[in-house]
């Protein structure tokens, strides 16, 4: 075979893996069961909206959606297994803030979030509450930051854990103000509720689902939402961005990646069928129910949206000095 002939052969052959590969990348729904991971237990915020959102992605696909939960390590357990799944389009992570743009700063992970895993869109937000017992003495955010400020180091905050969304919300929140509240992190947010109705823990940066019906019995008192707006199931609680700290946000978020070599036209359809999902009026009343807002975005809105959490949150930690343990 003279030279020609080889490059010939080669450029052929090349051309043929190219149409092979994007045959294989536009294969869609795949022929098999697609399975949604979750990080977290059966039960929670985050796999109740997957199961509502796999539910009608499947009916949507005409293909299973099955929701497999791979809870543990705050989620960095299923963000890893998703990141060494295979990139076939069958396998997708309804990842969360934590992990995505928390842990990657506190920690050494054995996945990189920006080049193990491909974004696809956005899931779901919801602000935390900064809740009180009754007896702090304090019924507004200005007289909570009194409080902090003139017991330095006596006022102290739950989390559901170390690097956790309301763990960063706080640290947040002393930045801001200027108060240096003591951080409890708690395995999870059932016993951090449980020690703040008992008044041993003064505040906490709890999701609403779980803290409202125990603000409605008078129990905990609500200062303000975490986001920047009120939530449309909140409307008479204000925000910290409205009290006196403009752009003040925090917020819990689920979202949508694949393993990151997962090809761009599977990546894209799989965004087109999320984002119906999400804006379809059924699936976006019911999350609402549970407290939960509906996101989608394209692929480039929600990687931009991840590096500015991630820088803000990195930021946030060196300047805090924070660490896992």
């Amino acid at each position: 075979m003279n030279k020609r002939q080889l490059l010939r052969a080669t450029a052929l052959a090349a051309s043929t893996l190219l149409l092979a590969g994007t045959a294989s990348a536009q294969d869609f729904p795949p022929k098999k069961p697609v399975t949604l991971v979750v990080g977290f237990a059966a039960g929670g915020a985050a796999d109740a909206a997957a199961r509502l959102i796999a539910k009608k992605l499947g009916e949507n696909i005409g293909q299973s959606v099955v929701v497999d939960n791979k809870g543990g390590a705050g989620g960095n357990i299923a963000h890893q297994f998703v990141a060494n799944a295979a990139p076939d389009g069958t396998v997708l992570l309804f990842g969360s803030v934590g992990p995505l743009t928390i842990a990657p700063h506190l920690m050494k992970l054995s996945y990189d979030p920006f080049k193990d895993l491909a974004p696809i869109s956005g899931g779901v937000n919801f602000p935390n509450v900064l809740v009180v017992h009754k007896g702090a003495g304090v019924k507004t955010l200005a007289e909570f930051i009194q409080l902090s400020k003139k017991k330095p180091g006596s006022v102290d905050f739950a989390s559901t854990g170390a690097g956790s969304a309301s763990h960063l919300a706080g640290e947040l929140f002393n930045q801001r103000a200027g108060v240096d509240m003591v951080h409890v992190p708690y395995k999870g947010g059932a016993p951090a509720l449980q020690d703040l109705l008992g008044e041993r823990i003064t505040s906490y940066f709890a999701a609403p689902p779980t803290a409202m019906p125990h603000v409605e019995t008078g129990k905990l008192i609500p200062l303000a939402t975490t986001g920047l707006t009120r939530p449309a199931y909140l409307p008479n609680i204000p925000t910290v961005a409205e009290s006196g700290f403009p752009g003040f946000e925090a917020l819990n978020w689920y979202a949508f990646v694949a393993p990151g070599k997962t090809p761009v036209p599977l990546l894209d359809r799989w965004n087109q069928e999320i984002v119906k999902v999400l804006q379809d009026p059924g699936v976006k009343e019911a999350l609402l129910k549970h407290g939960l807002t509906p996101q989608p975005t394209t692929r480039a809105e929600f990687t931009a949206f991840m590096k500015k959490e991630s820088a803000q949150w990195a930021a946030i930690i060196k300047e805090r000095k924070l660490t896992a343990d």
